[in-house]
Parts: structure tokens; sequence; C-alpha cells
């Protein structure tokens, strides 16, 4: 009879019960509605062990590569670990940082070194751990074919616990803990020839800044046209950088954007508003949006409506936590 494994709980799951009635016999469910499969409310992941494919029908490739299900149609097939989306109780790798970069006032880079069994899908996230107790989430802008280690681009929060932690006092040499890579903003395989039309703002260009290039060390072929924008210019970065590597590829086009302060050197207006301008058709485009989730969002809906499928549409917004 298969053991899951949830929380501190070691539950033994009869034959012919699904894996939510047994978490359920043993008082620790997760939340759940229609119990067929689908509201999908009671979505898990699977950390250790196989769900059965039957428990991944609906959901999308990304998820499924990641180990999602749904309990209420699973059936196990052996032993599971399983845990709540972000959950915690998800593995922990030690990271040592190997270059810590200011690349503006408001922005720093970080680079990690991890063990090598670490695996990860540019644009995914991670939290990174100040303590065992704090922990903020922050997307992944390095590819893994390009370098030995993970970056991440933070942004400093005024009185952020954990943002000004890392720019005051994080230095190279010293290590911490990061959670498994998770989420589903990444280039996806079949969209070689699409047009890619990326918009992000403030350091929501970081998994932008990863999925691009993945993208392209993928022998991508359709036009990318990435729209980086910010209020200030101090809050743009690796400008440069990106202006070089359009001229490296002729299907790259990069808009930094001001939507303040604006110079000769960076288009004047909203990141998302001049690209929804300029690409008024966003059928069969795939479009990635990350940054202020107001933005983010107001911006799903207007890409759906210029023609750009819902399963199209991938994001990352940020929401950033006070303290």
């Amino acid at each position: 009879m298969p053991i899951i494994e949830f929380d501190e709980n070691r539950c033994d799951c009869n034959p012919g019960e699904t894996l939510l009635e047994c978490l359920d016999r043993y008082n620790c469910p997760p939340p759940s509605s229609c119990q067929s499969g689908l509201c999908h409310t009671c979505l898990m992941r699977c950390v250790k062990g196989t769900p059965p494919e039957s428990a991944q029908n609906g959901l999308k490739d990304s998820l499924v590569k990641q180990g999602y299900f749904l309990p209420c149609v699973c059936y196990p097939e052996g032993d599971m670990k399983v845990v709540m989306p972000d959950d915690a109780a998800a593995p922990h790798t030690s990271a040592k940082l190997i270059e810590k970069t200011i690349l503006t006032p408001a922005i720093a880079r970080l680079r990690f070194a991890v063990d090598e069994d670490f695996s990860y899908i540019p644009g995914q996230y991670t939290n990174i751990f100040k303590s065992d107790e704090v922990a903020r989430t922050y997307s992944i802008a390095s590819v893994p074919v390009l370098g030995d280690y993970i970056e991440f681009h933070i942004e400093k929060i005024s009185g952020g616990i954990v943002s000004e932690w890392i720019f005051n006092t994080l230095k190279e040499g010293d290590e911490l803990q990061i959670s498994e890579a998770l989420g589903e903003c990444f280039y996806q395989a079949g969209e070689e020839e699409n047009n890619l039309l990326m918009i992000a703002t403030g350091s929501g260009f970081a998994p932008i800044y990863g999925i691009v290039r993945d993208a392209l060390n993928q022998g991508h072929t359709g036009e990318i046209h990435v729209y980086q924008g910010a209020g200030m210019a101090e809050k743009l970065y690796l400008v440069d950088e990106m202006k070089i590597l359009a001229e490296k590829h002729e299907n790259l086009f990069y808009h930094p954007c001001l939507s303040r302060d604006a110079t000769e050197d960076f288009e004047s207006g909203r990141a998302n508003e001049l690209a929804l301008t300029e690409h008024a058709d966003l059928k069969n485009w795939t479009v990635y949006l990350c940054g202020h989730p107001e933005m983010v969002k107001a911006t799903q809906r207007k890409a759906f409506l210029a023609g750009a499928s819902m399963k199209d549409i991938h994001s990352d917004p940020f929401e950033f936590a006070k303290t």
C-alpha cells in the first residue's frame, strides 16, 4: 500500500482511495472543491515519487514537468512525497554567493554557486532564505548552459527586510539556502517560429533576461521584441548588454522605455502601452509579462483582446513584501 508523505504526516493510502481521500482520512487535506479534477483547487506538487498521468490530465505541460497533479483524481501507484505549491517543505539547496554587483542604486545582481543537481528553467523563480523564518521570492535571470551559476536581480525596497540585507550585509563567500525552482513563465518547446513579445518593468526584467537568451540559445527564428520599462533611468539596467545582444541577432528588437525623465537614449512612455501600440495584432504571438502586478493584469487582458491566446500569455507578477 502506497505511503504518502505530507507535512510531518506519513499516510497509508488504501486500495481504490484517492490521495485526497487519504489525506482527508488523516485530517490533513489540502483545500478542495469539485473533487472531480475540474476546478484545480486542490493542486499539489509531487517532490518524490511519480504521480499517475491520469492525475495530471488538463494541466499545462509546464506544470506537468514540475510535478503538479490533482490529488482528487490521483490513485497513487507508489510512495509519494507531496507539498502544497510554494510550500517551504519543498527541497532546499545550499547556495554560495560568488559575485555581487550593484548594477544601479536600485538593482543588485547576485550570482550563486549551487550543487550540480540543482535544476531550473530560465524565468522560473525560487525563494532566497535570510533565515529559516524569513524568505523572499526572486526570479531567475541566468541560463544553465551559459554559466555555472544561478543569477538573480534584486530591487532594493525601502525598509525591505531581505532586499536591504542583500544590499547592505550579504557579501561574497556567504552561504544561504534557496528553494527549488518553481513557476511556468519560461520559454516553451514549439515556440521556435512564433513571434515573441516580452514586456518587463523594474526587476521584472530578471526573468525576461533569462528567457530571451534561452530562446536565442535554442535557435529561435521568429521575431523577439523586448520592452523594458521604468520610471527613472536608474531603474533600467543591463541596457548595453541588451543592445549588444540585439546587434548579434537580427530577429531581436530591444526597446528600453522611460515613463518619466525620458531622454534621447530611451523610448518615451510606458513599456506595455508602447508595446501594444506598436503590435496591435497579436494573433499567433507568444507574450511574456513580468513586473508590477497591475501592469501584468491589465496587459494580459489587452494582449488577449489583441488576439493572443490565453495559453500563450505567460506572466510573472512581482508582489513586493512591505517589510
